[in-house]
């Protein structure tokens, strides 16, 4: 699930010292490692976890009530919207089924190759044709390091939901 938290009038720190503040007072402890991660466990196995990104959060758990309590406290907090479960985050495509969770950057993927010039390319298998090495090329054509650097940080966040291309982009 995902929620919108509008209205926010504070810096980023003060909202941030807010939002924890209400989390930690709602029994939740703030994961050692990833200081936007949240969990909250419960007698009986169950548990919450969210995740905050700037005014945005999503949040899962094993227990339907707690996460209504949950929703419905933070309700009282804050000024919010429920956008129901979520289907799109961050340019990551969300499909959720009884067989678990898929994310995919379709729409991204997409959108990288049109930015890039490559909207007509042919579809391929493999991401490199094995056995490939790159060289330096020699040619005096100067590179745009700017549109370079923009193609190989695309490409890299595409590789989120795409491994099969991570050894690639390294490569470049």
């Amino acid at each position: 699930l995902k929620k919108a938290l509008y209205g926010l009038k504070q810096a980023p720190r003060a909202w941030y010292s807010r939002i924890e503040g209400f989390f930690m007072k709602e029994g939740f402890e703030k994961c050692s490692h990833e200081h936007t991660l949240f969990l909250k466990h419960e007698v009986g196995g169950k548990f919450l976890i969210i995740s905050l990104y700037v005014d945005d959060l999503i949040y899962t758990g094993n227990d339907v009530e707690l996460c209504e309590k949950f929703k419905k406290s933070m309700k009282l907090e804050f000024d919010m919207s429920d956008l129901g479960k979520m289907k799109y985050f961050l340019g990551v495509e969300v499909q959720q089924s009884c067989e678990g969770i898929h994310l995919c950057q379709r729409k991204y993927a997409g959108e990288v190759l049109e930015r890039f010039g490559m909207g007509g390319c042919n579809p391929v298998k493999n991401p490199i044709v094995p056995g490939t090495k790159l060289v330096k090329d020699g040619g005096e054509v100067s590179v745009n390091s700017t549109l370079f650097k923009q193609l190989i940080g695309s490409l890299m966040y595409l590789s989120v939901t795409r491994p099969d291309i991570a050894f690639v982009v390294c490569m470049l």
